[in-house]
């Protein structure tokens, strides 16, 4: 058996995967995320890169983590994993990019790096936050962050656990790259 961790970055395969052993068609999934049946069949099919905004949508739609749509959960072994491991996604339009810290069946936590360019605005539905709890915590730069109607300034070194499932957006108004980090647990 290999030490290293398998990376998986066909979201559609996976997206797929998902919709099937739910026993869910295309076009019942397009219903659940509020997506046309079109984009759900040009996304399984590898014809479209999603956005980060579409994947929020398939997750809540789905009951999974991000993080499960964008690589297998595996264990984890050895207990080092290299930084050049850890699966990378990025987002085709703003640039945001997600790298994979520890998501495993055995460990209790889903941890992602998470870095925001300059500009970028990304947004997730309140479904995207139903079914997990979430702590962000701003490493370098600064983020606006908004929770339903309330507006979080955060600086390096703050962090938020995020209260009911309200739609959420995550804001860079700086000519800096914004680095935090989102551990997500079981509600």
């Amino acid at each position: 058996m290999s030490n290293k961790l398998v990376k998986t970055t066909d979201v559609g395969a996976i997206v797929r995967e998902a919709r099937e052993t739910r026993g869910w068609s295309g076009a019942q999934l397009a219903v659940a995320a509020g997506v046309s049946r079109a984009m759900i069949d040009r996304v399984e099919k590898g014809l479209s890169s999603p956005t980060t905004e579409l994947l929020g949508k398939l997750s809540a739609a789905l009951g999974l983590t991000m993080s499960a749509l964008l690589s297998r959960q595996v264990e984890m072994r050895p207990a080092l994993l290299r930084i050049e491991e850890r699966p990378t996604w990025v987002d085709p339009v703003t640039n945001y990019s997600r790298k994979q810290v520890a998501s495993s069946p055995t460990f209790p936590v889903d941890v992602t790096e998470i870095r925001l360019p300059a500009g970028a605005r990304i947004t997730y539905p309140a479904a995207t936050y139903a079914f997990t709890r979430h702590l962000i915590w701003v490493l370098s730069g600064s983020l606006t962050f908004h929770e339903g109607n309330e507006i979080h300034k955060l600086a390096a070194g703050d962090r938020l656990v995020l209260g009911d499932p309200v739609e959420c957006e995550y804001l860079n108004r700086t000519t800096d790259e914004c680095v935090y980090c989102v551990v997500v647990s079981p509600r």
